[in-house]
């Protein structure tokens, strides 16, 4: 960080607009913001989620995908760079094959819910999935790398198993989707 924000309102931004990574200013509704936004809602619900009861390995994951996604935000703000790299969307793959290997198969769909912490998970599987469509947006007019939008991609499958594992190691089954269950 080239400085620490000593003085954190500044005024800069009261005509609409705010400032980037590289010195540049665009507009606080750019597609730009708007992908930042997202990825950091995605942030912040894995912080929540991280606020729950779960095992050293699932809070060891989850922090380094803190990490990730503030890297992220970090190469969204810089118009053209690049931050995340190859492994870190193939972390989450493998992280998704570990989780997913003590998993019985799905047959039925499945609602959010179970445990409180399965639930956060799900929620951040949806604002994860808010936020890759923002980047896929942004991409549509400005270069986005590749790796950022696998990221977010494989972040969201992640968020799909979690909240299974999460249920089965709370002696939860997932939650199924009865079709016509009120009609």
């Amino acid at each position: 960080m080239g400085h620490r924000l000593s003085k954190i309102y500044t005024r800069t931004g009261d005509a609409g607009t705010t400032g980037l990574g590289d010195g540049s200013r665009t507009g606080k509704d750019s597609l730009r913001i708007a992908a930042m936004g997202e990825v950091d809602e995605t942030n912040c619900v894995v912080g929540l989620l991280l606020c729950e009861e779960l095992d050293a390995g699932m809070r060891e994951l989850l922090t380094g995908i803190q990490h990730d996604l503030f890297d992220l935000g970090g190469e969204l703000s810089v118009p053209g760079a690049s931050f995340l790299k190859a492994g870190q969307p193939a972390r989450l793959e493998a992280a998704i094959d570990r989780y997913n290997a003590d998993l019985s198969p799905l047959k039925e769909f499945i609602l959010p819910g179970g445990t409180r912490a399965a639930a956060l998970a799900h929620l951040a599987r949806a604002v994860c999935r808010r936020a890759e469509r923002a980047v896929v947006a942004l991409a549509q007019v400005e270069p986005v790398s590749a790796a950022a939008r696998q990221y977010l991609n494989r972040l969201s499958d992640l968020f799909f198993v979690l909240p299974r594992s999460i249920n089965k190691a709370a002696g939860c089954g997932d939650v199924l989707w009865q079709k016509g269950k009120n009609a």
